[in-house]
């Protein structure tokens, strides 16, 4: 489920970062972008490992990636770029996603 939110989350980045100007193509969009598959990655690599304090750390680099995307889109918001219900779906998304994340990193833990 998390990380079908994340892939969900990669799909919405990409539509607004090819919404942002052209000067913004080695700037705001590659950050975005990059930070945006990181998530769903960091949920997958942490899937993969066998010990509890592994799992947790690549689900708190995921986490850690979604503050990053949530600066990132913050700050096109605040300049306006792309389409504005997209932007809001975006960051109620990843509001969503570090909720879900930080639960399932509890379960882990107290598993």
């Amino acid at each position: 489920m998390i990380w079908q939110k994340g892939m969900d989350l990669v799909v919405m980045i990409y539509k607004l970062s090819n919404q942002l100007p052209e000067t913004e193509k080695y700037g705001l969009r590659n950050q975005m972008t990059r930070a945006a598959i990181s998530v769903p990655s960091n949920i997958a690599e942490g899937s993969s490992r066998k010990s509890k304090k592994d799992h947790v750390k690549f689900l708190e680099y995921s986490l850690g990636s979604t503050y990053e995307l949530e600066t990132q889109v913050t700050a096109v918001d605040m300049l306006n770029y792309g389409d504005e219900a997209l932007r809001k779906e975006i960051l109620k998304g990843i509001d969503e996603d570090q909720k879900m994340i930080q639960s399932f990193i509890n379960k882990v833990e107290g598993s």
